[in-house]
């Protein structure tokens, strides 16, 4: 497997996490609050800054978590099909340094 792989494998699990993650933030909030999730900055008036400020926050760590955790199990299967991690995700040797 090459980098081309790997660019794809890892990329492509990180935007579909990143992707479902959200959805799920939003329908939880839905659920949780019974209001719509407050994502679109141009009605002001359905929600309080502070509720914004919750869903985002909410949001980027529901988000970024999933990206970390899809690109780590993106690299496990990498490295159990190739018997390697993938080059951008190898530790630099300090000896050869």
């Amino acid at each position: 497997m090459g980098p081309l792989v790997w660019k794809v494998l890892g990329t492509g699990s990180a935007v579909l996490a990143a992707s479902v993650a959200e959805k799920i933030v939003s329908k939880g909030w839905a659920i949780a609050s019974g209001k719509p999730a407050p994502d679109d900055p141009t009605h002001i008036e359905d929600t309080t800054g502070k509720e914004a400020l919750l869903f985002a926050a909410l949001t980027g760590l529901a988000v970024s978590a999933a990206r970390v955790m899809a690109t780590r199990k993106a690299a496990a299967y990498y490295a159990k099909s190739a018997g390697h991690l993938p080059a951008a995700m190898q530790k630099a040797d300090p000896a050869s340094a």
